[in-house]
């Protein structure tokens, strides 16, 4: 298991100091702010802690209020807003420094049949088909911006393939648009908990920037201030994270200074495992 994995595994651990409150920390990875999908999945692993074992999540929706400081812990208190026959609801508000940070709401559920649809996965080449990671760093990162550079040497738990490089090496208007094979870079636990947590992990990742495809920019651009303002995603099946899975993404809309983005986690075979809804923050920086 690679050490980024682990890390990940490890902030997932909460410490629980009260019934229904908890404790995480942050890695020592040197980012200025707490990275938005830690908090998610931390927040819902701490509301995972205050159900039943036969309830998984099925839905969750959350704000980001303030960015988070990675080094302090986080506090996460827990809100058991409804316990019923089949759903049980959560509400979640991380605290730092006295203050609010970031709140979430989840909806558990436990399982039974239903009618069962999907739209497909779109059509695109395998991973095998594409730049590896360790190819990537050879032939392209050596011409990138330093920013981009240092992202993508980093070495993160979840690997990535982009069907596409072109957003990354050039201004080119695009259609909002993106598809980004992930999967784990490392064994993800036999535990639906943990794999959703995992899920909400990597559901932030990349999603906001399909947002600035339509105008030749990037979140590693210095002409954009970019953070997440809103974030929900919806688990539709189980699955074991333990194969490439298509992030599919898209951007509807952006004006008043924010973008829309959607997003739809497919395993290999076109499973639909779970679909996301995110806006955030695409401002463009004033000249001095």
């Amino acid at each position: 298991m690679s050490r980024a994995m682990e890390s990940l595994l490890a902030i997932l651990d909460l410490e629980r100091l009260e019934l229904d409150l908890f404790r995480g920390n942050s890695p020592k990875a040197g980012w200025q702010r707490v990275f938005g999908g830690q908090v998610i999945a931390q927040a819902l692993v701490a509301a995972q802690r205050t159900v039943d074992e036969d309830r998984f999540v099925h839905s969750l929706h959350s704000y980001f209020m303030r960015p988070g400081d990675p080094a302090v812990p986080i506090i996460y208190e827990v809100d058991r807003i409804r316990d019923g026959s089949s759903f049980n609801t959560r509400r979640v508000v991380a605290i730092q420094h006295g203050k609010a940070i970031f709140s979430l709401s989840a909806s558990f559920q436990r399982e039974e049949p239903g009618f069962d649809h999907q739209i497909d996965m779109p059509d695109v080449p395998t991973p095998e088909a594409l730049i590896g990671e360790a190819d990537l760093k050879e032939k392209f990162l050596k011409n990138a911006p330093e920013n981009v550079r240092r992202y993508w040497e980093r070495e993160r738990p979840i690997e990535m393939r982009p069907v596409s490089l072109t957003h990354y090496i050039s201004r080119e208007k695009l259609a909002p648009v993106q598809n980004i094979w992930v999967r784990a870079n490392g064994t993800v636990p036999d535990d639906r908990r943990t794999q959703a947590a995992v899920l909400a992990y990597l559901s932030d990742m990349t999603l906001l920037d399909t947002s600035l495809f339509a105008h030749g920019l990037s979140v590693f651009s210095g002409k954009i201030q970019a953070a997440s303002l809103d974030h929900s995603m919806w688990f539709h099946r189980n699955c074991a994270l333990d194969d490439w899975m298509l992030y599919a993404q898209d951007s509807p809309n952006a004006s008043g200074a924010r973008g829309l983005n959607r997003g739809g986690l497919y395993t290999r075979d076109g499973v639909l495992i779970a679909s996301v809804a995110q806006e955030g923050l695409i401002r463009q920086r004033r000249k001095d």
